[in-house]
């Protein structure tokens, strides 16, 4: 099964890139439902097919076509697997994991019958050669299988999954995730009866993956996440209210009883003003002068006053 590559000039001629223009300014449409795009905020083309990218597609070599959706380049199928063929190639995985473990206790039978004494070598090399062969093709296919399942529930694909491992990026966070159903759904399909068939596949073209749900869900995250940080510094309190006096005075570099942290809005612009101890019961207006002279010394007058 074909796994989908960019429309054709015929069917869509937006996706067209001219080399001699160069890249064109995104549109609207197009910025409203596009997560992926350049440093400089052109839209991703590729060079060798000449057409635009959309969100989730990628060159690959061995095809030599943009795949929708790239998920991997499979060997042992000698295919890509995309937007048209995950489904397929997830109830591969699943039907490869079930025909395993069926053989494999289906067989033990034998297998035990073939350790007698009496059972020829050859037959008894056989049975345990079958037997060992499909125990581990069994266990590696379902590993594989419930990667998959991972990558399904967390909306990636294995190309975004080897970039996050890569950039230090969370797992937990998707642009495209949909929710637990919404997530399957993408793969399976809409209609669950039909989910373990080899048909339905999931509605779309491929070239476009944010909707509804997922605007939704990452506007019910963001306001999540600022009733959190509401909540962990309320109005008038934590450290972003509490005030900051800059002081003339060099800060001690040795250490000392006095405070020297840093604000977070110093310590990304590099001023270095001190914040004084809330917690002391010094008056946080005098700053301590280590350089000036012992405690006691008489404090030399001007001439004028002289």
């Amino acid at each position: 099964v074909h796994p989908g590559t960019i429309p054709d000039k015929e069917e869509d001629p937006s996706w067209e890139y001219d080399e001699a223009e160069g890249p064109q300014p995104i549109a609207a449409d197009f910025l409203l439902n596009m997560q992926e795009m350049k440093r400089s905020g052109d839209r991703r083309h590729c060079k060798w097919c000449l057409k635009y990218k959309p969100d989730r597609c990628h060159h690959c070599r061995v095809c030599r076509i943009c795949i929708l959706k790239m998920d991997h380049h499979c060997p042992w199928i000698y295919n890509c697997v995309g937007f048209r063929n995950y489904k397929y190639f997830f109830l591969l995985l699943l039907y490869t994991s079930i025909d395993c473990a069926f053989i494999v206790f289906s067989m033990l039978p034998s297998v035990r019958a073939g350790t007698q004494p009496t059972t020829p070598f050859m037959t008894m090399f056989w049975l345990m050669f079958g037997e060992t062969l499909a125990g581990f093709l069994g266990v590696l296919v379902f590993m594989f299988f419930c990667f998959h399942i991972y990558l399904m529930m967390k909306a990636m694909t294995t190309i975004e999954f080897c970039e996050k491992s890569h950039s230090k990026g969370s797992f937990n966070a998707s642009t495209y995730d949909r929710g637990v159903v919404g997530n399957v759904k993408a793969v399976l399909g809409d209609d669950w009866w039909l989910w373990l068939l080899p048909t339905s596949r999931p509605p779309g073209r491929g070239v476009s993956f944010i909707s509804e749900e997922t605007r939704l869900s990452k506007d019910m995250e963001a306001g999540r996440g600022l009733r959190r940080r509401a909540h962990d510094h309320p109005e008038g309190t934590g450290p972003a209210s509490a005030p900051k006096r800059r002081s003339d005075a060099k800060p001690n570099a040795c250490g000392g009883t006095g405070s020297t942290g840093q604000s977070e809005e110093d310590s990304h612009s590099g001023s270095g003003s001190e914040v004084p101890d809330v917690g002391s019961s010094r008056d946080p207006r005098q700053v301590p002068n280590y350089g000036a002279a012992d405690v006691g010394s008489p404090v030399p007058t001007s001439a004028a006053e002289k």
